[in-house]
């Protein structure tokens, strides 16, 4: 598929949408931003509940592909989910559909998949068709996000790319994040790949750097065209140190979505 040239950037005042906006340009895209809140340096962002449908639409139109990183990222009420991280989605794809957008790649998450137990020893790499168990109602969202993918595909013709992100952060922030941990970087490389790969119907990949304690199987991410430049294991000797080996009698290190199973953060707003 050739590089679309324009691109909206949904959530782009949030942490992955900020490191995002600034290296995806890199990569010859034109960004259209929008947010719930204004975005810092860029005064010509879009301003915009994904509750508002003609916003929305308004927002869709013109652009080429979608990159959908908005919504709650953390635990909150069902009610709040429901209306940020569902009924936003439909109305994004909605507003997609009509527009004639061919594709667009989806932010899932980890957390679908969060009862998954983590790979111990030689055990093999979780595959990208696990089950899902969702660990929130959080989670659950992103689950309801890739069936309305997929449902897109199969009845519209809308493609999309599902990254079932771990944690895109600068460096990692713990010994559980040495496994999923997405340098931003590679954030760019893979986003870039899902954008312009051919033919991805919909495609669910998991979204990380090439690890070294890597937990997941990265064949279908590959498959885009992505190719990882970036490990964690120069982070490790210093958070095993101040943190010690995850224990496998802790339920938070037991399972793929760590604390979430357990204590999972509260969105504040």
């Amino acid at each position: 598929m050739p590089a679309p040239r324009t691109v909206l950037l949904t959530g782009a005042a949030g942490g992955l949408g900020t490191l995002m906006r600034d290296l995806l340009p890199e990569y010859g895209y034109t960004l259209r931003l929008l947010d719930l809140h204004p975005v810092d340096g860029a005064p010509g962002a879009v301003v915009a509940d994904l509750a508002d449908k003609d916003a929305v639409r308004e927002a869709v139109r013109g652009v080429d592909a979608i990159i959908h990183l908005a919504g709650i990222s953390l635990e909150a009420s069902f009610d709040k989910i429901l209306r940020a991280n569902i009924e936003g989605t439909y109305n994004l794809y909605e507003a997609a559909r009509e527009e004639g957008v061919r594709r667009v790649v989806f932010a899932s998450s980890n957390h679908a998949v969060g009862y998954t137990p983590r790979p111990r020893g030689d055990d093999p790499l979780i595959p990208v068709d696990t089950p899902r168990r969702p660990d929130t109602f959080y989670g659950l969202s992103k689950c309801f996000g890739e069936d309305l993918a997929q449902l897109y595909w199969d009845k519209h013709g809308l493609e999309t790319v599902s990254v079932r992100i771990g944690s895109c952060f600068p460096e990692p922030t713990s010994v559980r994040m040495l496994s999923v941990w997405m340098s931003p970087a590679d954030g760019a490389r893979l986003f870039h790949a899902a954008l312009t790969a051919e033919d991805v119907g919909h495609t669910v990949v998991h979204g990380s750097s090439a690890n070294t304690r890597l937990w997941w199987d990265l064949t279908s991410a590959r498959a885009l065209g992505y190719e990882p430049r970036d490990d964690s294991e120069p982070y490790a000797r210093k958070l095993i140190a101040e943190q010690g080996e995850l224990d496998p009698d802790d339920p938070a290190h037991a399972c793929l979505g760590g604390h979430f199973v357990t204590d999972p953060p509260i969105w504040p707003y």
